[in-house]
């Protein structure tokens, strides 16, 4: 087996781990940081709206030997308006205006024709008003509500409305971090940016309801038993699926990062940016959402219930006696959750994850599994 491998079947056994809920604050200041500025960007910069949202016209050229800041340079002379220019697989450019009509586009294609030497009927023009790309928005704003709307109540039904509001808020905190983002770099926002955005949702939301379902057969009859808190079970939860949480982002990453660095850096094929960088973006903060802020969330908020804070109470009197009767620490519970091979304590619930020894039934009367009886 792989040290890596070695590393997650202990983890999820509860041999080793590390203890994220206990050092939530931590993650709580550096997600509020990482928000703060991400609000900030969008505040002073603003997002880059493509031509689809704000309306005018895309030119295509053929193969020219001029350089991009050149072509830039003219269009902006012959247009007057804000120009962006991406250079194409084929040698050609792709020059987007914005705030052109039809009356203005045809001098603009003219003056482009002039400038490249090349025929005017060569250029390809493409004219987008400003009231489709509102609809694309408006269409966009309303499948998010729905989407949200209906992990709310799903989640709420299949564990429960403390698990519904985390994940929520680690959605919301997704979405704010991939748009600051955006405007930070300043990347255009497009079609393929929200479809980016809309994708990552379930990419986030699958590694949470992973430790969530984990969480939930974890925390059965959890009042049953002193040897966890509740804080502890979540996790040990968490601990248990963190390599395979990590694994499937690194995988899912790999070929987001290749458009992106690849297709759109060394390839220069633009076009690729708007939804790569999406994608890669809210995939890595989808994964530390759902390791980081989740899980700490529910139990923070689980921890709040009476029954919670009174099995709380139980569990370190308990610890509190034994350290007092100097009783060894092979049989009691470390900080983070995880555990050393112990025997199962009589009413007490393992929860997931947890190392349950053998039954009183398969060990001998001197409690190393030999046989009973005299020796010939």
């Amino acid at each position: 087996m792989s040290r890596l491998g070695s590393l997650g079947a202990r983890l999820y056994r509860g041999e080793v781990g590390y203890d994220f809920v206990g050092k939530r604050m931590i993650w709580y200041g550096l997600s509020i940081l990482i928000t703060i500025t991400a609000i900030v960007g969008l505040a002073v910069r603003g997002l880059t709206m493509g031509i689809e949202f704000e309306g005018g016209a895309v030119f295509t050229t053929p193969k020219t030997s001029l350089s991009v800041a050149k072509v830039q340079e003219d269009a902006e002379k012959a247009s007057g308006h804000e120009v962006i220019v991406q250079e194409l697989g084929n040698g050609g450019m792709r020059i987007q205006i914005s705030g052109l009509d039809t009356a203005t586009a045809t001098p603009v294609q003219d003056a482009l024709a002039k400038d490249l030497d090349v025929p005017a009927d060569k250029i390809n023009a493409e004219l987008v008003g400003p009231s489709w790309g509102e609809q694309i928005a408006n269409k966009a704003w309303t499948g998010l509500a729905i989407f949200m709307v209906l992990v709310v109540i799903y989640l709420a039904i299949a564990f429960e409305w403390r698990m519904a509001v985390a994940a929520l808020i680690a959605l919301i905190h997704d979405l704010t971090i991939t748009v600051g983002v955006y405007a930070l770099v300043g990347f255009e926002v497009t079609p393929g940016t929200v479809i980016g955005l809309l994708t990552i949702l379930g990419y986030s939301l699958y590694d949470t309801v992973v430790v969530f379902d984990g969480l939930k057969e974890g925390s059965k009859d959890i009042t049953k038993q002193t040897r966890w808190t509740y804080s502890e079970i979540a996790n040990r939860s968490l601990n248990g699926t963190l390599v395979r949480s990590i694994n499937t982002t690194i995988v899912a990453l790999l070929p987001v990062a290749g458009l992106l660095f690849i297709g759109g850096g060394v390839l220069g094929a633009g076009m690729l940016n708007d939804i790569s960088l999406s994608l890669f973006v809210g995939l890595a903060a989808g994964a530390y959402s759902s390791i980081f802020i989740a899980t700490p969330l529910v139990a923070d908020l689980k921890e709040r219930d009476p029954q919670m804070k009174a099995l709380k109470k139980r569990v370190l009197a308990k610890r509190a006696a034994a350290a007092a009767k100097g009783e060894s620490a092979e049989g009691s519970d470390r900080a983070d959750g995880s555990a050393e091979p112990q025997d199962r304590v009589e009413g007490d619930a393992a929860p997931a994850g947890a190392v349950v020894g053998q039954r009183p039934s398969d060990r001998g009367p001197r409690g190393r599994g030999k046989p009973t009886g005299k020796r010939r």
